[in-house]
């Protein structure tokens, strides 16, 4: 199988991290799967795939979601993992991943850019590779996780509350769509301009 393009969700493995505000990434690629019937599988089962188990995928298409089993903060051992798998250039994988630097809910896609103070976008940018260096040059889409009222760790590890995941949810449901359109051969400059449009 050819993939021609790689959508990574960023988020902690485990079902205690489940909607906590760091996970939105990986809650924006279940959906993604869900919509297409793909189960995620260990990278063990991913065909010809002999590099460290450090990730879970499905197929959509020709395009393959992964969810790094890794911690956050080493998220690019993952993906460096997949990319030197697929082939692909770092402008084909769209990377999808938690922000509090953005109100909660508000999204905002970008061709690319620094990792900001995000751990795990700091550990793909050092493990991406263009011209044999790490590079920033690939998409992304942040979702709003809102202000830390005071520790920003305690605040990324916390939970949704009731109110604020059915926000949040819509959110994640709007970013699906576009990272469909994405998957779908729409250059990520016109997913910009069509998506920044509806969400503002």
């Amino acid at each position: 199988m050819v993939y021609e393009r790689v959508v990574v969700g960023l988020g902690n493995p485990g079902p205690e991290y489940d909607w906590t505000r760091h996970n939105v990434g990986f809650q924006v690629l279940d959906l993604l799967a869900a919509r297409c019937g793909a189960i995620f599988a260990n990278a063990s089962r991913l065909e010809g795939f002999a590099g460290k188990r450090c990730f879970t995928w499905c197929a959509r298409k020709s395009a393959l979601l992964v969810k790094p089993t890794t911690y956050m903060n080493l998220s690019g051992e993952a993906v460096a993992a997949v990319q030197q798998y697929t082939g692909v250039s770092s402008e084909s994988i769209l990377v999808v991943y938690d922000d509090f630097d953005l109100d909660l809910g508000r999204l905002r896609i970008r061709a690319q850019g620094g990792p900001g103070t995000h751990n795990g976008m700091r550990s793909i940018v050092n493990g991406l590779t263009a011209n044999g260096l790490g590079t920033d040059r690939f998409p992304r889409l942040r979702v709003g996780i809102g202000p830390p009222p005071t520790d920003a760790a305690r605040h990324v590890l916390a939970k949704f509350s009731e109110r604020e995941r059915a926000e949040v949810e819509i959110s994640i449901a709007e970013a699906s769509d576009a990272i469909e359109a994405w998957l779908d051969g729409e250059p990520i400059e016109r997913v910009m301009t069509r998506f920044h449009s509806r969400w503002n």
